[in-house]
């Protein structure tokens, strides 16, 4: 490539084609208004291609893939918690075929553990989170999602589970659009450890992070734990090794 195809340090190919010179490589802090078009565009048919996949699978292979999922989420949860007896818990409602771990949430509940479900109380605000037990009488949400009513008491989570539309190895996701889940992380002090969960067959090369994006601190397949966010030069080593 010439340094005539460079600007500024970045690729002047928009992303699609960026993603075919190098899949890995991608620029962050990148502000251009026109790669930004382009990222948006590129996420849109991403989310709707992973979403038609995700929905082809039989009922079965989900529900083989959320029992896997769900063993290797307990061992994370243990080796990184232990008992959780002094944790805050959020879950999501399953949706749009994505992984179900209402079983692991009602164990949990079982075992002491406070469990959450996000809300959205207000449109493009933060979420918020409400107790969640087997005995809650949930109401209809937005996007008609089951959740906790509003006299439900509304909890600080300590650990935080993020359906993945896709995800890299990189630790970013690639979520529903609206920009809810990355809201709240932003807002929330101290933050919680996120852990996305999501399907082997969804990994993507690179979401292509823009700055409003942030990196989870784990992110779990049916395969097992595909990323592990670890502190300060460690972090980067994992990453140039390609852990795991």
């Amino acid at each position: 490539m010439s340094e005539n195809d460079r600007t500024e340090g970045r690729y002047a190919s928009p992303p699609c084609m960026a993603g075919e010179v190098a899949p890995d490589y991608f620029d962050p802090l990148g502000v251009d208004p026109e790669q930004a078009r382009d990222v948006a565009r590129w996420r849109r048919a991403e989310r709707a291609r992973l979403r038609a996949e995700r929905q082809a699978i039989s009922v079965e292979a989900r529900g083989a893939a959320s029992n896997a999922l769900a063993h290797h989420l307990r061992e994370l949860l243990a080796a990184r918690f232990g008992s959780m007896q002094n944790c805050v818990f959020s879950v999501y409602w399953p949706i749009k075929g994505e992984p179900d771990l209402r079983p692991l949430m009602a164990d949990l509940h079982a075992s002491g553990v406070r469990v959450a479900l996000p809300v959205v109380e207000v449109k493009h605000a933060p979420l918020v989170f409400r107790r969640w037990t087997p005995e809650t009488r949930m109401v209809r949400g937005d996007w008609n999602i089951p959740v906790p009513p509003e006299e439900v008491e509304a909890v600080t989570p300590d650990v935080v589970l993020a359906p993945l539309v896709g995800w890299d190895r990189s630790g970013y996701r690639l979520g529903y659009g609206g920009g809810y889940f990355d809201r709240t992380l932003a807002h929330l002090s101290p933050r919680p450890f996120a852990i996305g969960i999501g399907l082997q067959a969804a990994q993507l090369a690179t979401i292509y992070p823009q700055p409003h994006d942030i990196r989870l601190d784990a992110i779990v397949t049916e395969e097992g734990v595909q990323f592990m966010r670890l502190p300060g030069d460690a972090e980067k080593a994992q990453e140039a090794s390609g852990w795991p």
